[in-house]
């Protein structure tokens, strides 16, 4: 994988919040940080990895595209700005937020600019985030197979977009997952607490080491010390075959972030 199993995501956190977050994820251990631009947080995500005692070489850094920075003169001064906010000279990782196809986006123009971003030097690996089959096949034809790294999407045990996943995971395109906890909602699931109970763990580290386990990356996040702690301790679970079938058993197609204007006619 080009991503590593396991970072931290920021989602939702700003100012002070995201900046202890942030370096109490890297003081833990984890080596993985996401944002994006329209998060309003790259600022306060540099100043934590800054303030950290971690280098920055050993970090992977991920930021995503916000929709209005798509037009070809907006791309790259867009990525330059998120790096002076995350005050590094290139991010790990940099993804297409979401394909906006309701805003006329035409993919393949975008892809290349992406591509462009990734040939002068700004950004190590480029991506898409929250794109189906189809689009992500649009984007392998214009700008290679080789310059997909990866494809950030809603992923949990209640939402499980199997052929979406399948797909990527045969074309070698790491999978990301992202609300892996559905909003916390898995947490009170029967039978998640029933495979919780028999692991000594949480639903949560339950939650989390199915995705891992199905060669997906994660990036929870969280305000708490405790359980960002207790978060990375889904890397030392195993589950059975048994456990990992009646987690399959959960999924119900239960999306929870899915803006008409910005997402695509997702796979079934």
């Amino acid at each position: 994988m080009i991503v590593p199993q396991f970072g931290v995501g920021t989602f939702r956190l700003t100012g002070d919040t995201v900046i202890q977050s942030v370096k109490t994820a890297l003081d833990l251990g984890y080596r993985a940080v996401d944002t994006a631009q329209i998060y309003g947080n790259e600022a306060e995500v540099g100043q934590a990895i800054q303030e950290s005692q971690v280098n920055r070489a050993d970090i992977f850094l991920t930021t995503k595209i916000w929709t209005e920075n798509y037009a070809a003169d907006k791309l790259i001064p867009s990525l330059k700005d998120s790096l002076m906010k995350l005050k590094t000279d290139a991010v790990n990782l940099t993804l297409i937020h979401w394909p906006a196809p309701a805003q006329g986006i035409d993919i393949p123009e975008l892809m290349g600019h992406l591509l462009e971003a990734k040939q002068q030097g700004l950004t190590e690996h480029i991506g898409v985030s929250n794109f189906n089959i189809k689009l992500t096949q649009q984007a392998i034809n214009h700008i290679g197979l080789e310059n997909i790294a990866t494809n950030q999407i809603e992923l949990s045990p209640y939402l499980q977009n199997q052929s979406l996943a399948n797909y990527l995971q045969a074309n070698n395109i790491d999978v990301t997952s992202y609300m892996t906890l559905a909003y916390g909602k898995v947490l009170q699931d029967p039978t998640l607490l029933n495979i919780a109970a028999e692991h000594q763990a949480t639903a949560a580290q339950i939650a989390l080491a199915w995705a891992l386990q199905k060669g997906y990356a994660v990036i929870p996040s969280s305000t708490k010390r405790e359980h960002l702690m207790s978060n990375l301790r889904a890397q030392e679970i195993h589950l059975t075959l048994e456990q990992m079938q009646a987690i399959a058993a959960l999924d119900r197609n239960a999306r929870e972030v899915s803006p008409s204007e910005l997402a695509p006619v997702w796979d079934l």
